[in-house]
Formats: C-alpha cells, structure tokens, sequence
C-alpha cells in the first residue's frame, strides 16, 4: 500500500502535467509570490482559501480534497 501523497507532491504533480513552472501558478492562483513554493516544498501547509484556488487553477479533481485537508 503506498502511502498517501502531500498536497504539495499533489499540486506538483498536477502543475507539471500542465508545464508550467511555479511562478506561473502563483499567479494565476493569485497567492504570494513566495507562497506556492513553499506549499510544493512542504514547508508550508496551504490554507482552505489556497487549497481552493490551487485545485481550480490545477484543475485538480475535487476526490482528492481529502488528502489536502485531511
């Protein structure tokens, strides 16, 4: 059984499928310039508010919203 995916190997995962580079999605997100890194990197855990835009910029399927605020 593998274990259960961080929301920042999550965001990452799904960021790369687009190409795109981490300061493109904190743009479009609308987060802080130094806010989405730190999510992907896991040194921050992403608010309800950043979880939101995150998934709908990422087109992130709304099943796997458990694992980001479980």
């Amino acid at each position: 059984m593998s274990a259960a995916k961080t929301p920042g190997e999550i965001f990452k995962e799904a960021r790369l499928k687009k190409g795109w580079t981490q300061d493109e999605v904190t743009k479009r997100a609308g987060l802080g310039k130094n806010t989405y890194p730190k999510i992907e990197r896991g040194v921050n855990k992403p608010d309800r508010d950043s979880i939101g835009k995150l998934m709908k910029v990422l087109d992130i399927d709304p099943s796997k919203l458990k694992y980001l605020v479980g």
